[in-house]
Parts: C-alpha cells; sequence; structure tokens
C-alpha cells in the first residue's frame, strides 16, 4: 500500500511549543536522556520542561523543519543550527541558568559533564548542526524523521557544506549512514554514562 505524502514546512517562532512536544516524546527512551533523567515515572514531565527549555533559547526555529502526513499533520521535527553556531551562546546559558537548575535538579552535573565530553569531542570544521530530531512514537516507520533530516541535507549539498551530529541511540546509526553520515569518532560519557557515536556528513 502506497504511503501518503509527506508534507514538509520550515517552522517558526510559533513552532516551540510543537517541536518541544514532539521531541518530548520522540526521546522517552534515548539512552542519554535516561541518563539524565533516571526516575522513569518523572522522565516525561522533565522532558517536556527541557525541550520547552531547548526550544525557547533556539534564535533561529526558521531553520527548524517539521514534517507530517495523514495521519498527523505535524509529527516530526528536526532542530538544526547553521555553521559557525552549534555551540548554545554563553549569554543565553547564563540568562537561563535558573531554569536549567530546575530542570535538572540533582542531575545537574551528570548534565555539565556530558556537555562538556559532547563539546570537547565535537568537530571544529564548519558544518551544518543536526541538534536533535524526532519523531512521535506512532508515526515511527512512515519516513518523517528522514523527511525533515533530507530537506535540509539539500541545502547543504548545494552550498557545499557539511553536516555533522551525535547520537547514542546505536539504532539510529544505519539510518543516518542511509542518508550519507558516516561515524567519525566514539566516546562515553563518564560515570557509566552511555556511549556516544560522532557522524560527519560531506556534501553531496
Amino acid at each position: 500500500m502506497q504511503r501518503p505524502p509527506i508534507a514538509i514546512r520550515p517552522a517558526t517562532a510559533a513552532d516551540r511549543p510543537l517541536a518541544a512536544a514532539i521531541l518530548a516524546r520522540a526521546f522517552i527512551d534515548d539512552p542519554a536522556l535516561c541518563f539524565l533523567f533516571r526516575d522513569a515515572a518523572d522522565r516525561p514531565r522533565r522532558l517536556a520542561r527541557f525541550f520547552a527549555l531547548i526550544t525557547s533559547i533556539d534564535a533561529t526555529p526558521e531553520l527548524w523543519t517539521l514534517a507530517g502526513d495523514a495521519g498527523a499533520p505535524d509529527a516530526a521535527v528536526a532542530l538544526w543550527r547553521p555553521p559557525g553556531q552549534w555551540q548554545t551562546p554563553l549569554a543565553a546559558m547564563l540568562v537561563q541558568a535558573l531554569p536549567f537548575i530546575q530542570v535538572f535538579g540533582l542531575s545537574l552535573r551528570r548534565a555539565l559533564v556530558m556537555q562538556g565530553q559532547l563539546e570537547a569531542h565535537h568537530p571544529s570544521a564548519p558544518h551544518w548542526y543536526l541538534q536533535f530530531v524526532g519523531c512521535v512514537p506512532e508515526r515511527h516507520g512512515h519516513g518523517l524523521g528522514g523527511a525533515v533530516i533530507r530537506a535540509r541535507l539539500a541545502q547543504c549539498d548545494a552550498d557545499a557544506m557539511p553536516a555533522a551530529l551525535e547520537t547514542a541511540t546505536p539504532a539510529n546509526i544505519k539510518i543516518y549512514e542511509a542518508l550519507g553520515f558516516a561515524v567519525t569518532d566514539t566516546f562515553r560519557i563518564k560515570g557509566g554514562g552511555p556511549q556516544f557515536w560522532s557522524m560527519w556528513r560531506d556534501p553531496r
């Protein structure tokens, strides 16, 4: 049976709550966020607050991509950062210091260690950075996640610009490889954290 067509659109500032809600559901079993938010019963609430904070401090929601089909108009989202802007500005971090403390609570130290290691292993060459991508669980397997990624990769190819990402989910590696990414580094988060794979895609 033929799948329904996928509708792709750029996000707007008004889509911040929608993007946060999609990602909170998509990352419920993510190894990295399970390491940070260990209480499974409390994790949905923590993830909702975490992604609401992440989407609120990103200055460029128009660079995000949303995708959906007849089953759900907006069911997947990709948060991209442009070349030279993969890090959250220090000023934004300072302004949001209290909300970050409230989100992480006793997990704050683990979050800071993880962030430090991710930054230490991040490539320095200019690239588009896939910060987060997720799809609501009931639409898995419908091609929506790949669609929101490919939408930006087309621009990467047109501009001859690489792309980069990190994942802590082994099953995602084959998916990203099919999109042209290759593993360039692996590292494990200190303190019993998950393993991460750094991936890089040269433009086609």
